[in-house]
């Protein structure tokens, strides 16, 4: 098993080009279940769950071309996916698929409003919580689905004729259901009102790409999103936004580190929010042409108090990256995570490095230290992993991080893009 050594202490200066987001590509290519003509996207990230999701797509019957990746000045890296789904192969997505990645979960939607029906296995993923799925039952029901669960399974059947428009207001935000909502409304009969329906990026990026397909959405990126359905959906060619997340992360590196970095091809307006608290920790950040540039000042990190939020608000998959950075603030910082009750299981991880936090409910209190030292540690989730490579990078001494195939969901190419900048990180397999 792959693991991951770091020898802190080295500034990051360079440039750290931001790949295509996961968030986003994951339900871009499930759209691909809408159409039986070619679906296009550029800028997807090469990440095992878009590769693992690829698998899942092609049991379903949607042939894949990938074309060959092609390296740019700033050293990034862009890759066209061409998803042809002519006819749907089998309506069901079995458990020893759907149980490595929750995100394969939402082919239920395309499928019961393509073909009427699905039989999808409950969902894995991280263990950070238990993201229940029924906001997901209750979406789908107001459309006029039938849906039952079995041995594990959801079993769902749209009434004859197809899914019907309805008014549905979620009772908690969802990103994921809001996701399975506009795919399966756009091909519903009649008009579909979504109300507290997520705000995030990624849920504006998979209604542009439906309508570029022939959907009509409208609202998306507020609480209230209308679509009326339509027939059917065309082919379209989309490209992927950038990974908000990464670019958080890469930007807490830089302000844990101390260092100047240009973080290429991403928006800062994607993540106003954690750009704020950044810069109240002591760094700056600023847009600059084709991305953002982050100066550093690694002794001078000041403590900030942030809450997880759906979008707007902090994001909780900064959450982790956030709090690594507040263990050498000069001061006491807490963090309260409220979207996912299980999302703190890297607290012991970076104790070990020499963080001092406590824990209080859904709320740490972190007492900055002047020094972190470099330790064996282990990835528990995606997130989390990535908060202790931050931490690596300014311990003093080797830290060496096992259980890394967490960090290979998520982001492409880390040990190249911060060797690029300076760091010593290296990938070593046993």
């Amino acid at each position: 098993m792959d693991r991951i050594r770091i020898v802190g202490g080295n500034a990051l200066n360079g440039i750290i080009p931001i790949s295509g987001a996961k968030n986003a590509a994951l339900p871009l290519m499930i759209a691909s279940l809408l159409t039986s003509d070619t679906l296009t996207l550029e800028n997807v990230p090469h990440l095992a769950d878009v590769e693992g999701l690829i698998r899942i797509l092609g049991n379903h019957g949607v042939d894949i071309a990938v074309n060959g990746r092609r390296e740019h000045q700033d050293g990034s890296y862009s890759r066209t996916v061409h998803f042809t789904c002519r006819t749907v192969a089998d309506t069901t997505a079995p458990y020893e698929l759907v149980s490595k990645m929750r995100a394969s979960f939402w082919v239920i939607g395309p499928l019961l409003a393509r073909e009427g029906q699905a039989r999808v296995s409950l969902p894995g993923g991280c263990a950070i919580g238990t993201r229940p799925v029924d906001l997901f039952i209750e979406g789908l029901t107001a459309l006029g689905a039938e849906m039952e669960i079995d041995g594990g399974y959801i079993n769902a059947k749209a009434p004859k004729g197809g899914l019907i428009g309805a008014r549905y207001t979620f009772p908690k935000v969802s990103v994921g259901a809001t996701h399975v909502m506009l795919m399966a409304a756009s091909l519903a009969r009649g008009t579909t009102v979504i109300g507290n329906a997520a705000r995030e990026p990624e849920v504006v990026d998979l209604a542009n790409c439906l309508n570029a397909m022939g959907a009509k959405i409208s609202g998306a990126g507020t609480a209230t999103i209308t679509i009326e359905g339509v027939t059917s959906l065309s082919g379209a060619r989309h490209r992927v936004l950038p990974d908000r997340i990464e670019t958080g992360t890469y930007a807490m590196a830089v302000a844990m580190t101390g260092g100047d970095v240009t973080l290429s091809g991403t928006d800062i307006t994607l993540l106003d929010t954690a750009i704020e608290a950044i810069r109240r920790a002591g760094a700056e950040v600023s847009a600059v042409e084709g991305g953002i540039r982050v100066i550093g000042h690694g002794d001078q990190i000041r403590p900030v108090d942030i809450v997880t939020e759906p979008f707007p608000g902090f994001p909780t998959d900064l959450q982790a990256q956030f709090m690594g950075l507040m263990t050498r603030a000069n001061g006491v910082s807490h963090v309260t995570e409220t979207i996912f009750e299980n999302r703190f299981m890297h607290v012991q991880e970076l104790a070990r490095l020499g963080a001092k936090i406590t824990l209080s409910g859904q709320t740490a209190r972190i007492e900055g230290v002047t020094r972190l030292r470099g330790a064996p540690v282990m990835a528990t989730d995606l997130r989390a992993s990535v908060s202790l490579v931050i931490a690596g990078l300014a311990a003093e001494g080797e830290t060496m991080v096992s259980r890394v195939y967490h960090l290979d969901r998520g982001f492409e190419r880390l040990e190249e893009k911060l060797t690029r900048c300076g760091a010593i990180v290296e990938r070593i397999s046993d």
